[in-house]
């Protein structure tokens, strides 16, 4: 169980940091929590700027409001996917990332179902078939 959270403190150049990786469909975030600094950064903006809809900004800030982290400073990089699943890929990574931070909260992050990664994927085309599922239209003459 411990190989999904790695804890990773890592010392840039100026600043210390917690690795999480998120996944969700085909979105994958790499999520940094600095121990210095407050504010949301998703791709280099703010995350409300990246997240346009409320939905996906209330989603992103889920992990650090259930914990009380609100004050830390986060910074993703997130890629692939649709804009929903990004959203989902960086609450994910955040709340793997706060799990290494501080594992005593892991329990609370998994009640509300946080920490479980969303195995749900589109399925692929198989040869003979149209789509994944549907079959060429049939003729009896």
């Amino acid at each position: 169980m411990n190989n999904m959270v790695t804890q990773k403190k890592i010392k840039t150049a100026t600043e210390l940091y917690t690795e999480g990786i998120g996944r969700r469909k085909t979105a994958i975030a790499r999520v940094r929590i600095f121990e210095k600094g407050t504010g949301i950064m998703v791709n280099n903006k703010e995350y409300h700027e990246y997240f346009k809809r409320d939905a996906l900004t209330r989603m992103v800030k889920e992990a650090l409001e259930a914990t009380k982290d609100a004050d830390k400073k986060v910074s993703a990089h997130v890629s692939g996917g649709g804009i929903h699943a990004q959203a989902q890929a960086v609450s994910h990574g955040i709340a793997r990332a706060l799990v290494a931070l501080n594992p005593e909260i892991r329990k609370e992050l998994r009640s509300k179902n946080l920490l479980t990664r969303d195995p749900r994927m589109k399925e692929r085309r198989k040869f003979g078939l149209k789509k994944a599922r549907k079959s060429p239209q049939w003729s009896k003459r």
